[in-house]
């Protein structure tokens, strides 16, 4: 299959005619990265990874368009598509399904700590064809299974470079591409994937830099 970045933490893959994006978030090319999709799955509820506006109008604009989301943000997608509510799924970790042509599991429950005073909410992890892993805001480590490429939140409000390596080393992935990192400049870039690279391959990670836009076949 193709894994196709967009910017932040928007994700697409493309296999047998089929497409599945993960995270169509405010910082991202939702349009783009949707056109044509058949599938949409959902980490969390924070505007970066979810436009509930534009992806709302991408449901209901595309009739085989499917999402897949945790409950509270199926219910907000519901509304923002009124037409396509029967496509719109609720998840939780532990389930494993179909979603256009390509096989999906669910780990972790919630959202990494931003701030005591900050409400934690519900983020799901998903693996793709038991092969990619997006764990959303979370360093979630997948269960019972072996991750080939994990997608990496390189930089967020809720992580520091120490849990970014720990993730990488913890997961033990062949290869290991960035996300989340939109609000990174190119300087803390250089850092934190300087680390990444170094020492995920001390642990048998091949750590890749990609740009938005940018694919790779897994």
């Amino acid at each position: 299959m193709k894994l196709t970045k967009y910017t932040h933490a928007c994700v697409r893959f493309d296999k047998d005619g089929h497409a599945l994006v993960i995270d169509p978030g405010s910082f991202s090319e939702v349009e783009d990265a949707l056109a044509g999709a058949e599938a949409l799955l959902v980490t969390h509820e924070h505007a970066d990874h979810l436009d509930t506006d534009r992806v709302g109008a991408a449901l209901e604009g595309n009739a085989s368009l499917s999402a897949w989301a945790p409950a509270k943000v199926a219910g907000q997608l519901r509304e923002a598509a009124p037409s396509a509510a029967e496509r719109v799924h609720a998840v939780e970790a532990g389930q494993e399904f179909e979603a256009a042509g390509f096989r999906v599991q669910t780990f972790g429950s919630q959202h990494a700590l931003i701030h005591p005073l900050v409400p934690v909410v519900a983020n799901i992890g998903y693996l793709i064809d038991r092969e990619v892993f997006h764990p959303g805001d979370s360093f979630t480590v997948p269960n019972g299974i072996e991750v080939g490429t994990l997608l990496v939140p390189v930089h967020a409000p809720w992580n520091k470079i120490q849990e970014v390596i720990d993730f990488i080393i913890a997961v033990r992935a062949q290869r290991a591409f960035p996300i989340h990192n939109a609000l990174i400049n190119e300087l803390g870039t250089g850092i934190v994937e300087g680390h990444a690279k170094r020492l995920g391959a001390l642990y048998g990670t091949e750590y890749r830099h990609l740009e938005p836009g940018e694919s790779v076949e897994i």
